[in-house]
C-alpha cells in the first residue's frame, strides 16, 4: 500500500536511513512498513527480486574504500562463474588491509593489500576491477573453470552472453602483468596455467567448455570462430572447426532452440556447409554432461577425413 507521505526523488530506489534524514524524511516515514529493509540501516522502495538488485540495495551503505569483490564482483561484471547466483547468496565486500572489515548479516567482509584492487562503478555499485575479482576467486575454481573465466575476460565479442557493456578491454598480457604484481595468492598457479590455454575470439562459456572437452578427450585442439569462405564469400563462422578436415562444430544454446528465426538460419547454414563438403556436428548441453557419444562421433568424423 502506498504511503501518504511521498519520498524525495533524489533518494532513488535504495537509500540509507541517514540519507533519508538528510533529505528531510522523518524517522516515522523511514520506519514505515511499505519500505523494505534489506540490510541494517538501508531502506528500499521495494524488495529486491534478483541477486543483482540485492547488491544494488547494499551500495548506498558502502563507504569510501569499501568495494564489492570476489565472486560477487565476478557476477556483477557478468563473467561466467560456476553455480547459480541465488538472491540470498552472501555478498563479498573488500577493504584495504588495515581497514575494518564490513560485518553484517548476508555480507562476507574481506581485506585486500593496498593497491591490489582498482575501483570501478557499475551503475551505483562500487566494485573491484575484473582481474581482482578473478584473482580473489582463483582458489575456488577448477582448471577448466579458470580457462572459461579467462576466455570471457579477454573476449572482444559483443555477443558474449552476460558481459557488461563498458567493461575494460583486457588481454592475456594485462592479466599476466597483474599476476606478477600480486606475486602469490591462492590459485595463482591456476591462473598462470589457464593463461596458456586461453584463446582469442571466444563467444560463449560453452564454446570454451566444448573446446576443453575435445582436447581432454585426446582430440586435436579445434580452431575458434573459424570463418568459412567459398569463392571469396563468407558462408559461415563456426564456433569450433578443423578447417583442414572440413569439420565444423557448433554449440547450440537455448537461443538456437527457442528462436524460430535463429533455428531456421542454423538449418540453412548447415545445409550450405554440407553442400560444400563440410561435416557439421551440433553440440548441446546434454553432450557436455554425457560426453562419450560426442567424443566418439567427432573421432569418427576425424577418422573419415584421414
Amino acid at each position: 500500500m502506498r504511503h501518504r507521505i511521498l519520498l524525495p526523488d533524489e533518494l532513488g530506489r535504495h537509500f540509507t536511513v541517514r540519507q533519508a534524514a538528510a533529505s528531510g524524511v522523518g524517522r516515522g516515514r523511514a520506519a514505515a512498513p511499505d519500505l523494505d529493509r534489506p540490510f541494517r540501516g538501508v531502506r528500499s522502495i521495494r524488495a529486491a527480486e534478483t541477486a543483482l538488485e540485492r547488491v544494488a540495495a547494499l551500495a548506498p551503505r558502502l563507504r569510501h574504500g569499501q568495494l564489492i569483490g570476489g565472486e560477487t564482483a565476478m557476477r556483477v561484471w557478468g563473467y561466467p562463474h560456476p553455480g547459480t547466483w541465488s538472491i540470498d547468496a552472501p555478498i563479498t565486500v573488500v577493504v584495504a588491509t588495515g581497514s575494518a572489515r564490513v560485518r553484517s548479516r548476508g555480507i562476507t567482509g574481506l581485506r585486500l593489500a593496498e593497491g591490489r584492487a582498482h575501483p570501478w562503478r557499475i551503475g551505483e555499485i562500487p566494485v573491484v576491477d575484473p582481474v581482482t575479482a578473478l584473482f580473489m576467486c582463483a582458489g575456488t575454481l577448477t582448471d577448466d573453470q579458470m580457462v572459461i573465466a579467462l576466455d570471457a575476460m579477454t573476449s572482444t565479442a559483443d555477443n558474449y552472453p552476460g558481459l557488461r557493456e563498458g567493461r575494460p578491454t583486457l588481454t592475456p598480457i594485462d592479466i599476466e602483468q597483474c599476476l606478477r604484481a600480486w606475486v602469490r595468492f591462492p590459485g595463482s598457479r591456476r591462473v598462470r596455467d589457464g593463461l596458456s590455454r586461453t584463446r582469442d575470439g571466444v563467444e560463449s562459456p560453452k564454446e570454451t567448455e566444448t573446446r576443453l572437452l575435445l582436447v581432454t578427450g585426446g582430440l586435436p585442439e579445434p580452431v575458434v570462430q573459424h570463418e568459412i569462405h567459398e569463392n571469396g564469400v563468407l558462408i559461415a563462422r563456426s564456433d569450433l572447426a578443423y578447417p583442414d578436415l572440413r569439420i565444423a562444430i557448433e554449440y547450440e544454446g537455448d537461443g538456437h532452440r527457442t528462436s524460430r528465426d535463429q533455428w531456421r538460419r542454423d538449418v540453412q547454414r548447415q545445409r550450405e556447409l554440407e553442400d560444400l563438403g563440410w561435416i557439421v556436428i551440433r553440440v548441446t548441453q546434454l553432450d557436455l554432461v554425457d560426453t562419450r557419444p560426442l567424443l566418439d562421433r567427432i573421432r569418427r568424423a576425424v577418422a573419415s577425413r584421414r
